[in-house]
C-alpha cells in the first residue's frame, strides 16, 4: 500500500512540474501572467505536500 501511495504522489508531482512549471518558464506571456501561474503551481505543490503527509500519517496509523 505504501509503494502505491508513493508512486501516486510521485506521478502527481511530476505532472504538476511538467504542466505547471513548463508554462511558467517557457511561456510567451507577460510577466504578470507568469507570476500568477507560478503562484497557482506553488499552491498546488503545497496542497500535494499536505495531502501526502496526511496520507502517510493515516497509513502508518493503521
Amino acid at each position: 500500500m505504501k509503494i502505491l501511495l508513493h508512486a501516486v504522489f510521485i506521478i502527481l508531482t511530476a505532472l504538476v512540474t511538467f504542466f505547471g512549471l513548463g508554462p511558467v518558464l517557457f511561456a510567451d506571456g507577460i510577466l504578470q501572467e507568469r507570476l500568477w501561474t507560478a503562484a497557482i503551481v506553488l499552491a498546488i505543490y503545497i496542497i500535494l505536500v499536505f495531502l501526502y503527509r496526511k496520507s502517510i500519517y493515516w497509513i502508518n496509523r493503521r
